[in-house]
């Protein structure tokens, strides 16, 4: 399998790195080439490291419950940079408040994202849905 790269990083002003060392060991032993923002990550800085290293993927983490404001529009600059087909992950407290998970995907998706993951979300998940969407192992 030809190691597919993917940029992880905690978006805004959201300072939680504990969950974002969690992720990247989970993906490296996973044996993806995982390029780790860290935290206070902005969109353009995910959008260009995933430029630079032609990534396949960019996995934006939030905890301090403001990824909407953080994330929106997200899709339309990755579209501007000339990626628009790089898989967009999100997850973690991406809301404020507890509301239905359901409903909290569906206005990720229509931000452009492919996946929303909610809290607590077991890393071991978010690699079953890349190897599916990146075609690993097909």
């Amino acid at each position: 399998m030809d190691m597919k790269t993917i940029i992880i990083g905690v978006i805004g002003n959201d300072v939680h790195a504990v969950g974002n060392k969690i992720m990247y060991r989970a993906f490296t032993d996973a044996g993806f080439n995982v390029i780790n923002l860290g935290v206070t990550v902005s969109q353009e800085e995910f959008i260009n490291a995933a430029i630079e290293s032609n990534a396949d993927a960019i996995l934006v983490s939030s905890l301090y419950g403001q990824g909407e404001l953080d994330c929106r529009g997200m899709r339309e600059k990755c579209e501007e940079a000339g990626i628009p087909d790089i898989l967009l992950y999100v997850g973690g407290n991406i809301v404020i408040g507890k509301q239905d998970f359901d409903k909290v995907e569906k206005r990720y998706k229509a931000m452009g994202f492919d996946r929303a993951f909610p809290p607590g979300t077991d890393p071991e998940v978010d690699i079953e849905c890349l190897k599916e969407d990146l075609k690993i192992g097909e």
